[in-house]
Parts: structure tokens; C-alpha cells; sequence
């Protein structure tokens, strides 16, 4: 059974003394439903209520007499054909966006009866037209991260070396054996669980992911035409599928800044393409990285222009997908694709695990991958290097404009060499950025 880092996060709203509705983010088929019913509510409840409004849309009934919370567990408590103990029973939402009254409820749950233990979660949260922001306490659950994929294979010992940092050649060995098989499988729980818990020959195990991939992409695609309406589903499609062109195209290495040309006939500039792009952001298929030029400043958001960022895919293992990249290919490491799907590793795990909006910097002539707001207010960059050789021009170039305190490279070796300015990481540190 796969455990996830967020359960701690679950685990210390459980123990408020009163608390707000949960809400539970995230795209579709990274884990919301397995993660509440099968590992969080098991250990921590009597009971869990689970109520699907996809599965069954005729539950909207609990809401007809309105939104007052007592009045509605006295419907589901009928619908069930039994009494619900607030204090040990667990009622989660599942698929809330399917059912308007149920979300509008969650703002009375708050207000009114926070002692009651309601969980919602669904995907598209972020396409809904109305939410009761303030009134929920929300999670966003991701892919798995490399953290957790490293839990997932079962190697205790090589988790605690992971998590102390421990850089012997043993153990970077066997980390970056895994982080290969990572860009290869992703962090979506189904193709990560068939990994390590199948007894199929290795290629067999290999052609079962690249199956699981094919239809999680069939059913992103699915909802585009489910959510967005006809005309708007095949540009958001134009978009979702270009991502992998756009990320080959790099300059000294770095992704390039997002062009609009060539995905929509007739759609050249950032507002014909800002809806399809914001719908697969709100959507949590893929994530920008706001680009800000010039001298960084905390805050960096109001540098960063709306039409300058980078986008990724929101998972490794479906960009390999995408490009019809091989298990053996990713292994190989020999070819241009390496750098941009490092990057995009790097995006995610910042993402997960520092915070949702992440920046680069760009200049006349250099580029560097990201920018780290550090805890003393102090701007770091951060360079991406897949291979061992880690010259960086645009790194250089940075460092004597804006002199940083240090800069990080994240490289495909163990790291640790360098100087006081510029500090060397192998990639699958990237997380522990949120240390800085």
C-alpha cells in the first residue's frame, strides 16, 4: 500500500479541537479517493461516510430542504439507515464538484458544526465557478514525489540515507537508479504501484506502464470535452499535447520561455491562449514557472509578467510518455531530452514540496532554471545540469550582476564539489530546497 507524506497533514487536522470542512485537491487519478478511504480514514475512524456524487448524482437529495448541516446529516443519516457519531465518524465528499450543494454546504459545516469531521475532495476544484474560500482547510494532493516513490520500493535503508543526505557512492548508486526509473514511471499511484508490486518480466512491467499512462492521458482528455465545451476541449487539447515541444526547446540547456505560435491556427498571442493554458493550471495537468528579468527582489511575483513563464507537465512519467520515450532510453541518459525532463523533475518537486508558485530568471542572453525565495529573505538560484558536465554560462553571468549570497546546481552526479558561492547537489536533492 503506498503511503503519502500529506497523511501527516490529515493526521494534525484530525486532532484540532474544532476545524474547518478538508478539502482535498488534486488532478484526477492522483490518489484523493484511495488516500482517504483506504489509509487516512482506516486508522483515524470508527467509520468513514463515503458519499460519490459522480457515482451516485441522486445524492444531491440530501441538500433539497437546504444547506443547514443538521438538517442534512439528518438526511444522510436516513440515507443511510443509521446514526452518524460525530466524534468518530468521518463524512467525506468525494467527486464535490459534482454536486454544487454539496460544496456551498461546506461554508455552513465551518460555521456551524466545526466539530463534525467533513472531508471533501474532486478533481477540477480549481474550474469551479463558486467556492467558499476561507471557510475550507485545503490540501492539495500531487503526484507522488521521489520521496515518496524511494518509500514506495520498499527500501527502508535507502530512505534513511535519502533523508539524511548521505552522498556515499553506494548510496547515490541506487538513488539515481531509482530517480531513472522515476522519469520513466512517474508519480501517478497506479503506474507507481504496478512498478514495485508486480511479478511481470521487466518488459512486460515496462509495457503495462506505458498502458496505464496511455489511458490516464485518454481520460484527461476525456474531461476537457466533459468540462470545457467542444470548440474550447480541442484548444486546451492543442495545448496539453504541445507542452512536450515547447520544453525541447532549450537554450544553454534551460527551457525556453513559452511560445505562442504555432499550437491554435489563427492564435498567435497570450490572451488566445490564456484560457486553454489557465484551464490545464486550474486543472493541475500542468504548472508555469513565472519568469521575472532584471535584479530579483522578494516579492517576485509582481516582477514576473503574465505572458513570460515556462510550462510543465504536472508529471515526469507522462512527459516520457508524451515524447514515446523507452524505458531504456531514459536509462541511457545519451540524448538532448535529458536536460528538459531533469527540469521538469525539478519543477515538480519545488512544486510539491516548496510551494505552488515557482520563477526563473531571464536574460538578454542567459537563463537561469529557477529562482528559491530562501527563509532569510535571500534569492538563490538554481541551476539544472542532467549530466556530470556542469559548466553554466548563464549561471556565471547571473553571479556577477547580482552577486547572490550562493547559487545551487543540481547536477546528475553526486554533488558536493564546488565553492562557498556555488554549492552542487545531485537532482534528487531538489526537495530539500524547503530547507534553505
Amino acid at each position: 500500500m503506498l503511503s503519502r507524506l500529506i497523511e501527516t497533514d490529515l493526521v494534525k487536522w484530525r486532532q484540532l479541537p474544532e476545524r474547518e470542512p478538508m478539502l482535498l485537491d488534486g488532478a484526477r487519478q492522483v490518489g484523493k479517493t484511495f488516500l482517504i478511504t483506504k489509509i487516512f480514514g482506516p486508522k483515524w475512524f470508527r467509520r468513514i461516510v463515503h458519499l460519490d456524487f459522480r457515482e451516485q448524482p441522486k445524492l444531491v437529495q440530501l441538500f433539497a430542504q437546504g444547506l443547514v448541516p443538521e438538517i442534512i446529516l439528518k438526511n444522510l443519516a436516513t440515507h443511510l439507515r443509521s446514526d452518524i457519531d460525530l466524534e468518530q465518524d468521518l463524512i467525506f465528499f468525494d467527486e464535490i464538484g459534482e454536486c454544487q450543494p454539496a460544496v456551498d454546504s461546506l461554508k455552513y459545516f465551518a460555521e456551524k458544526l466545526p466539530k463534525a469531521f467533513i472531508c471533501a475532495s474532486g478533481s477540477n476544484l480549481g474550474l469551479l465557478d463558486s467556492f467558499p474560500v476561507g471557510k475550507v482547510h485545503w490540501l492539495t494532493l500531487s503526484p507522488l514525489c521521489f520521496d515518496e516513490f524511494v518509500m514506495a520500493s520498499g527500501n527502508d535503508r535507502l530512505l534513511a540515507a535519502f533523508r539524511e543526505r548521505d552522498r556515499s557512492p553506494v548510496v547515490h548508486d541506487q538513488l539515481w537508479e531509482l530517480l531513472l526509473d522515476y522519469y520513466f514511471v512517474g508519480g501517478m499511484p497506479r503506474a507507481v504501484s504496478h512498478w514495485f508490486n508486480t511479478s511481470e518480466k521487466p518488459a512486460t512491467r515496462i509495457r503495462s506502464i506505458q498502458e496505464i499512462h496511455r489511458r490516464l492521458i485518454e481520460g484527461f482528455r476525456n474531461d476537457f470535452g466533459k468540462y470545457a465545451g467542444r470548440i474550447h476541449a480541442q484548444h486546451i487539447d492543442a495545448v496539453f499535447t504541445d507542452i512536450p515541444r515547447q520544453l525541447s526547446a532549450s537554450r544553454d540547456g534551460s527551457v525556453q520561455r513559452y511560445r505562442f505560435r504555432d499550437i491554435i491556427e489563427k492564435k498567435r498571442r497570450y490572451a488566445e491562449l490564456q484560457g486553454p493554458i489557465d484551464w490545464l493550471v486550474a486543472a493541475q495537468l500542468a504548472q508555469k514557472c513565472h519568469l521575472v528579468s532584471g535584479r530579483p527582489q522578494v516579492p517576485l511575483l509582481p516582477q514576473s509578467k503574465p505572458n513570460a513563464f515556462r510550462l510543465y507537465l504536472s508529471d515526469v512519467g507522462l512527459l516520457s510518455h508524451m515524447l514515446n520515450l523507452d524505458y531504456a532510453a531514459q536509462h541511457r541518459q545519451d540524448t538532448y531530452f535529458k536536460g528538459f525532463i531533469a527540469e521538469n523533475f525539478v519543477q515538480n518537486e519545488i512544486h510539491t514540496h516548496v510551494g505552488r508558485h515557482t520563477y526563473g530568471w531571464q536574460g538578454t542572453r542567459a537563463e537561469i532554471e529557477f529562482l528559491h525565495c530562501g527563509r532569510h529573505g535571500d534569492i538563490i538560484p538554481v541551476e539544472v545540469k542532467s549530466g556530470t558536465r556542469t559548466r553554466a554560462r548563464s549561471l556565471r553571468t547571473y553571479l556577477e550582476q547580482y552577486q547572490p549570497p550562493y547559487a545551487i546546481k543540481l547536477i546528475g552526479n553526486v554533488g558536493g564539489e564546488g565553492n562557498d558561492v556555488i554549492r552542487t547537489w545531485p537532482l534528487y536533492h531538489a526537495q530539500f530546497l524547503r530547507d534553505l
